[in-house]
Parts: C-alpha cells; structure tokens; sequence
C-alpha cells in the first residue's frame, strides 16, 4: 500500500515539475544502486513473462523486434494536473541493453490513479535509435493495444513502434499513451 501511495504522489509531482508548476525535476534514468538494477530487471523479466503467458503470440513479435522496452509499472495520477511515470528495461537481443524511463503530462478535467505495465517493441533500427537517443515521444493522439490472447499475432506498428499495455494482474487495459517522452541510459557491462 505505501509503495502505490508512493508512486502515485511522485506522479503528481513529477507532472507538476514538467509543467513548471513546481521547481521538482525528474529522477535519474537508470537505477542508483546494482541492487536496484538487478531488481528493476527481474521485475521487467517478470512483467514479460507474465505477458507472454497471458499472449503466447508475444513471443514471435519479440523474436522478431530489434529491441523491446519493458515498463513494469507506470503510475498515472491526476489531481486536475495529471501525470504518469515509469522505469523500464530495454532488451535487445534478449539482454539489457540498458534503462529507460517515461514521463506524461496532462492538463484538464481529471482526478484519480492508476498503475499499469507497457512494453514497446521496435521493428526498425530508425525507431530503435530514436529511443536509445533519448529525443523519444508518442503524439497527441497516439494509443496503446491492450494486451489479450492473440493481440502480439496482430501487432500493427506505427513508425517502427508496437506499444501493449496490461494492468499489473495481467489482464487487458487500454491507455491513451499520447504525450509520453522517454529517456535512456546505457546498461555498463558489469548490469548486463
């Protein structure tokens, strides 16, 4: 329970940081300490597994992606300013290939929170650098498939880039993925 109050009160200031509405900055990409890399891996391995079980057809789509970031949890929360914030993994290869995180802001008629899981996968070399570049967003209007048996066996890309999302219990939830920006870190050797 503290965890979920947690994170849904560093969404909240995280959005008002990027609106400029308070002085508070964003965290660092990638994890302090190896302790917590190595558990925001296992808990990225965790989340795909989890996926693959719920849509064995993730599998192939993963296989065949150049890369795929995982986001165990995302939390989104809003008190009429409303934002969203998540640590991921990116995986090339199977591996880490190093850490991400995820920022949203929003504004308007808006109050409450969530907490969900997303996984991108990249099908071009172009989307791929675009990300690890760290100058990464989605559009305005931009939407994430719900992840459900037989979603990955019908994964459209757009732009190099397949976005599922699922709820932290594995079931299906859809989420307006608009206005999301990333940034990345390289894994160093001894985090792989």
């Amino acid at each position: 329970m503290f965890d979920q109050i947690h994170r849904f009160a560093k969404v909240i200031v995280i959005a008002l940081g990027i609106l400029g509405v308070s002085g508070v900055t964003g965290c660092s990409t990638a994890p302090s300490t190896t302790e917590e890399k190595t558990a925001l891996r296992r808990e990225a391995e965790t989340t795909f597994s989890t996926a693959k079980r719920n849509d064995p057809s993730l599998g192939p789509v993963a296989k065949q992606a150049l890369g795929y970031a995982v986001f165990p949890t995302i939390g989104k929360g809003a008190i009429g300013v409303g934002g969203a914030y998540g640590k991921g993994v990116l995986f090339e290869g199977g591996k880490c290939a190093g850490y991400c995180d995820m920022t949203q802001a929003s504004i308007g008629f808006q109050l409450g929170g969530q907490a969900y899981s997303e996984i991108i996968f990249f099908n071009t070399s172009a989307a791929l650098l675009d990300f690890k570049g760290g100058d990464f967003a989605f559009g305005a209007q931009a939407t994430a498939v719900a992840l459900h048996s037989g979603a990955g066996a019908n994964a459209k890309y757009s732009k190099g880039v397949a976005v599922f999302t699922m709820d932290e219990a594995g079931l299906m939830y859809e989420a307006s993925i608009g206005g999301q920006k990333f940034s990345f870190e390289r894994a160093s050797d001894n985090a792989k």
